[in-house]
């Protein structure tokens, strides 16, 4: 896909169709597969295996161009697939430790995070105020959501930090990768367009995946696989890990698909009712439950981010004599 050819709006629909209906069948099969057996890290990783094998297949049978890239390049693209680990990692195990509804209301904190992030890393991102002012809906609206009806504050701490962790780690990504990217796709010959850039730094968030699985989980994966086998069976397991890889793989190669075609304010607005429409599924599904503190507050917090979406790129009005 080109960047620079404008897309037809049934081609724009199609892909936030594409984007829309992976993202929420990858939670789907994701909050399945980390329900069968806990090694998430691992988990983490073999969803990432899915997208390199995809990968590979467009690039040897010449469906895609395979990316021409120097050593420079690729160094300078490490930060970024790391981040990117940290990142998709960190949402696994959110969901794994957690309600996905749960995991998606907070993850709605990211623009909090990216709004600190563009201040303290040079070159200063600065905001109009009017944005930094939806920053406190949307951790008012998160706050909100976590106290329950006669039990005050209740919050899964372990959820609540690694989906914390994720955001933190999406901005920096976001931040130092936009340079980078903008860098390799604008020259022709390094074949990096929006799919084989996200291709290239998933294959580089598998190897920064890795030795956390090595560190974290290795002692027992063995243990936890024949548990998870025992209990669900083998086949349904490698079902659900594999599926939730697929998935993760087609709703961000769309979503890069779609940014590249729109740029990132219509996308950050459309992400932001992506998570609406996983928060309902979710809650359908898993049977996850939904007091009226965390409806009110999950709805103030989406929607600070969507106003905060809007704000951040408002052009200043022109002064006048």
């Amino acid at each position: 896909m080109s960047d620079s050819k404008a897309a037809s709006p049934m081609k724009l629909a199609g892909l936030v169709l594409a984007w829309y209906a992976g993202n929420t069948f990858y939670n789907i099969y994701n909050k399945k597969a980390t329900n069968m057996i806990h090694a998430h890290w691992f988990v983490a990783a073999a969803q990432l295996v899915v997208g390199i094998v995809w990968s590979i297949i467009m690039w040897t049978t010449g469906i895609r161009k395979t990316p021409n890239l120097t050593s420079d390049d690729i160094a300078k693209c490490i930060p970024i697939g790391f981040f990117a680990c940290v990142a998709h990692a960190g949402s696994v195990l959110a969901m794994g430790m957690g309600a996905v509804s749960f995991a998606q209301i907070v993850k709605a904190c990211e623009p909090v995070f990216a709004a600190v992030v563009g201040i303290l890393l040079p070159p200063a991102d600065i905001k109009p105020m009017m944005a930094y002012a939806m920053l406190l809906p949307i951790v008012g609206g998160v706050g909100l959501a976590c106290v329950k009806e006669g039990k005050g504050l209740d919050i899964n701490v372990g959820a609540f930090a690694y989906a914390s962790l994720a955001n933190a780690a999406a901005s920096l990504k976001g931040k130092i990768g936009g340079s980078t990217t903008k860098a390799l796709k604008s020259d022709k010959s390094k074949n990096m367009d929006a799919a084989n850039v996200y291709a290239v730094m998933n294959i580089i968030s598998f190897i920064c995946t890795v030795p956390m699985v090595v560190i974290a989980e290795l002692p027992t994966l063995q243990k936890e696989w024949d548990i998870a086998v025992e209990n669900h069976g083998q086949k349904e397991l490698i079902t659900n890990i594999a599926l939730s890889g697929f998935f993760f793989y087609v709703y961000n190669e769309f979503a890069f698909a779609f940014t590249a075609q729109v740029g990132s304010v219509t996308s950050s607005v459309l992400n932001t009712a992506k998570r609406v429409i996983i928060i309902v599924v979710s809650c359908i599904i898993f049977a996850e439950p939904m007091e009226r503190n965390t409806m009110i507050g999950s709805a103030i917090a989406i929607g600070g981010t969507f106003a905060y979406s809007l704000a951040s790129k408002a052009k200043p009005k022109a002064k006048t004599n």
